[in-house]
């Protein structure tokens, strides 16, 4: 009889626990205990109970001041970028990675953002690493200025390895009816901003980790085109992008017309789907400057461009589409907020696409089920 039969049948014999099957309900108490301080200190006067009920509560006695109060959700999660935070066993920082994919798809269409939870399968609750992972969400929430309401840890042996987990959240914002941004605001001889990411963000991890491995790197390798190990540039936290966009609705008011959070499906896809039918987004390439690190991907893995400009952000975050005349003005703004921004383009009206557009990589018209206007992108990067 093997051992690990021998332990099953003690175990049987001294009667099947929630604990023998994997679940440590004790462990998921501690952690709840380490992270509570981070969590109430996203937590103003809007949020009524403490940390460990079954529902959060927001005090929306605020949206009375609205005229016509929208509210906007989105959820969203991290993808395989988690796999790095667990083979460096670094989990402070992808809870900025899990509220940039979810506040700032919100903040899109102008919507402050409320209150936000989380949600966190893993093989085995380890307080620390739940901890660490639920401190960063608070830190940028704090950032955002979102609270955090509440969350689920949840134990899943047998599913996950005792190492693995997977984090997901949502978030809820509101904004006024007649401030709503988006391609009904979108004017030919408008302009568009890109402003700069952090690096890879949380889009594209299944691509970037196939050509490591298929180039044997290992995530210490000192590498000097990034400045440091390619495990570091590769868990740079999603940058944020929240206040910007918020700032910016507020001094640029009607002039500020569309924003696209550059996630999946890359630049042109995302902006594509923030335009109207037959208004054409010209994007020159030559604006920017590509950051190191998407070099690094398409060199180590043979990635055909295209490829990489609908999977990777290119070193574009986010992109606001603004009228002529407040664009430098704009981009102004951003810089001194700390936020690399520039002119990258100008949005024509156009006519029907001809046969050569729709066999054209560089030519993107609508995305993800929206049929909305057509982004060309032109030259090389600088």
């Amino acid at each position: 009889m093997s051992a690990s039969q021998q332990r099953t049948d003690a175990s049987a014999a001294q009667g099947i626990t929630y604990a023998s099957a994997g679940v440590d309900v004790e462990a998921g108490d501690r952690a709840v205990e380490l992270m509570k301080d981070a969590v109430r200190a996203t937590q103003g006067p809007q949020v009524l109970g403490g940390v460990g009920g079954f529902a959060g509560l927001f005090d929306a006695s605020a949206l009375i001041g609205y005229r016509k109060p929208l509210l906007a959700t989105s959820t969203d999660g991290v993808g395989t970028k988690v796999a790095i935070a667990q083979a460096l066993d670094i989990h402070h920082t992808i809870g900025f990675d899990l509220v940039g994919m979810v506040v700032d798809d919100i903040v899109v269409v102008g919507a402050k953002p409320l209150f936000m939870t989380d949600y966190i399968a893993c093989g085995r609750v380890v307080p620390e690493r739940i901890a660490d992972i639920v401190r960063g969400i608070a830190a940028a929430c704090e950032q955002t200025g979102t609270a955090l309401v509440g969350g689920e840890t949840a134990e899943h042996p047998g599913l996950l390895a005792a190492n693995e987990y997977d984090v997901a959240g949502a978030a809820t914002g509101v904004v006024e009816a007649d401030r709503v941004l988006g391609p009904e605001r979108v004017r030919a001889g408008d302009v568009v901003i890109g402003m700069e990411s952090s690096g890879l963000h949380s889009n594209g991890y299944s691509l970037v980790r196939r050509v490591i491995n298929h180039a044997g790197w290992a995530l210490e390798r000192q590498v000097s085109e990034l400045g440091r190990t390619l495990g570091e540039e590769l868990l740079e936290p999603t940058r944020l992008y929240t206040a910007d966009i918020l700032d910016l609705a507020e001094a640029l008011d009607a002039d500020l017309h569309a924003v696209s959070h550059v996630t999946g499906g890359g630049l042109a896809a995302n902006l594509a789907r923030v335009l109207p039918q037959g208004l054409t987004a010209t994007v020159d390439r030559a604006t920017w400057q590509l950051p190191p690190v998407f070099a690094l991907v398409a060199q180590l893995g043979n990635v055909p461009r295209p490829d990489l400009e609908r999977t990777l952000n290119q070193g574009v975050g986010m992109v606001a589409v603004v009228a002529d005349e407040v664009a430098d003005a704009a981009v102004a703004r951003l810089r001194a907020r700390g936020t690399a921004a520039w002119v990258m383009g100008q949005v024509d009206a156009s006519g029907p696409l001809t046969a050569v557009d729709t066999g054209d990589p560089d030519v993107v018209q609508g995305a993800k089920g929206v049929d909305g206007g057509t982004v060309r992108l032109v030259n090389e990067n600088a």
